[in-house]
């Protein structure tokens, strides 16, 4: 099948300074989308472009940086409402910024686990706010990055940050099952995607060895081309839909999980 020209759409991608974000923002701008890269700093988020510029080619016109630092609401607001005022339509969202759950419970300025926070909190709440631009006209989609071991997760629901028992393997993928169940939420239309096991720097989490973050980045690009078909809700596992663990798809899961999600993210959604 030949790539498709996605020299009319517009494309936010979270964590696009390095691995899989930085690879799926490069063959975004190939393709002619116009990429908003999301990095933590504002000096990351203007390197990765820089490089994509000068390394990848591809012209500066369809690259802005865009920076929030996911360990606090206030940033990922900030940087909500400069993408509203200067993109008004977005076509899609790429919610792929994530970090390693630390060896020790580590809590935000926000009061939340970090690995929470930053691998979902932060993306319900950049999802809710950037809801208008996304819905502004018909097709507007998101994509979750998450990941395989959302199935090996639980919620705790009485206890999310874990502060009463840590681990951080199940820390982590408590935060990436929760990006999988929020893509049943039906305001926008949205899946989950677990792109392979790729070696970036959340390799050690799954295995010794990986496919490369440029094979992991097509998948993400597959799902944002508006000719593939999605389905609201669906997971991935790479280029096939599958079923995503029992517990992501319970109605009852999912309205639970925007309850504590918006509960957290208080006064900033």
């Amino acid at each position: 099948m030949s790539a498709s020209d996605l020299s009319s759409r517009t494309v936010l991608v979270t964590g696009a300074t390095s691995g899989i974000g930085y690879e799926t923002a490069k063959q975004l701008a190939e393709r002619g989308a116009t990429v908003l890269v999301h990095g933590r700093t504002p000096q990351e988020a203007q390197a990765a472009t820089d490089a994509l510029v000068a390394i990848g080619g591809l012209p500066a016109a369809r690259l802005c940086a865009f920076s929030a630092d996911f360990a606090r609401f206030e940033e990922v607001e900030q940087m909500a409402a400069r993408i509203i005022a200067e993109h008004p339509h977005l076509d899609v969202l790429v919610n792929n910024a994530g970090i390693a759950a630390p060896e020790r419970h580590t809590v935000t300025a926000d009061g939340n686990e970090i690995a929470f926070q930053v691998n979902f909190l932060s993306h319900y709440l950049l999802t809710h706010l950037l809801e208008q631009t996304l819905t502004s006209e018909p097709g507007g989609r998101v994509v979750n990055v998450s990941s395989t071991l959302h199935r090996t997760a639980s919620i705790a629901w009485n206890d999310p940050n874990r502060a009463r028992s840590y681990s951080r393997l199940a820390a982590y993928a408590q935060s990436q099952l929760a990006l999988t169940v929020f893509a049943a939420d039906p305001r926008v239309t949205a899946v989950s995607l677990h792109p392979g096991i790729c070696d970036t720097a959340l390799l050690p989490l799954y295995a010794l060895e990986g496919t490369t973050a440029t094979e992991g980045a097509t998948h993400v690009v597959r799902l944002c081309d508006p000719a593939t078909e999605i389905v609201n809700g669906a997971y991935y596992d790479r280029d096939q839909r599958v079923d995503p663990a029992p517990i992501a798809t319970e109605y009852r899961n999912v309205k639970r999980l925007n309850k504590l999600a918006s509960l957290l993210v208080g006064q900033h959604a």
